[in-house]
C-alpha cells in the first residue's frame, strides 16, 4: 500500500515490494498470483480502512453534520501538507493509473469512491431540514467527492494548498447558498415526501 501510494502501481516493482515487506517470493505468491492480486487487495484493504482511517476521525471532531463533510475535506488537506503536496488521495491515484486498463481494478476503485460518498450523503440525509426539499442527495455526495479529488489534483500541480483551499471555499459557499434557500422555501408536508419517495 505504501510503495503503490508514494510511487504509484506502475513504478513499484514486486522485487520492491518484497523488499519492503521483508518477505520471499515464495510467500508473496502463495497469497497472491502476482502484482495484479495484490493490487487488487490493497484497494479491498482500503475500503476497510476508509471507515477507521477517514470517515471516524473526522466525525469525532465535529458533531454537525454539514461541517462533518468539511472536516472529512480538512483530512486531505492535512494529508497534502504533510507529504509535501505528494501523496494526495490513493484511490484517485490509482483510478488515474490503472482504471483504463484493468477492469477489475477500476470496479475496486469505483466501490471505494461509492462508499466514500455514502458516508457523505449520510451526513447530508441527516442534515435535511437544513437543506432545499427535493435536493438530490446522492448527487450532491458525488459533487462533493469531484470537488476533492479535483482540489488535490490541483494542489500536486500547483504545489501548493491555495488551490484546494479556493476549490474548498467555494464548496462552502454552495452550502450556504442551499442552506439560504432551504430557510426561506416552505418546506413539504409529510405526504409530499412520502410521495416522492423520501424519508420524514
Amino acid at each position: 500500500m505504501e510503495l503503490f501510494y508514494l510511487q504509484g502501481y506502475e513504478a513499484t516493482s514486486v522485487a520492491e515490494v518484497l523488499e519492503k515487506a521483508d518477505v520471499n517470493s515464495g510467500s508473496l505468491y502463495y497469497y497472491f498470483s502476482g502484482k495484479q492480486e495484490l493490487l487488487l487487495a490493497v484497494l479491498e484493504r482500503y475500503k476497510e480502512m476508509l471507515w477507521p482511517m477517514v470517515i471516524e476521525p473526522a466525525f469525532a471532531r465535529e458533531k454537525d453534520s454539514l461541517e462533518r463533510i468539511f472536516a472529512v475535506l480538512e483530512g486531505y488537506r492535512q494529508g497534502l501538507l504533510y507529504t509535501v503536496f505528494t501523496g494526495g488521495c490513493p484511490i484517485g491515484n490509482l483510478a488515474l493509473e490503472v482504471g483504463d486498463h484493468d477492469p477489475r481494478a477500476r470496479e475496486k476503485v469505483a466501490e471505494n469512491f461509492s462508499g466514500w460518498c455514502r458516508w457523505i450523503e449520510r451526513c447530508l440525509e441527516e442534515a435535511r431540514d437544513r437543506l432545499p426539499a427535493g435536493l438530490d442527495r446522492e448527487k450532491l455526495a458525488q459533487f462533493v467527492l469531484t470537488v476533492m479529488e479535483g482540489a488535490v489534483m490541483q494542489a500536486r500541480a500547483h504545489g501548493s494548498i491555495a488551490a484546494f483551499d479556493a476549490s474548498v471555499s467555494q464548496l462552502r459557499a454552495y452550502f450556504d447558498m442551499l442552506q439560504s434557500q432551504a430557510s426561506t422555501t416552505p418546506k413539504p408536508s409529510a405526504a409530499e415526501e412520502q410521495q416522492e419517495g423520501r424519508n420524514p
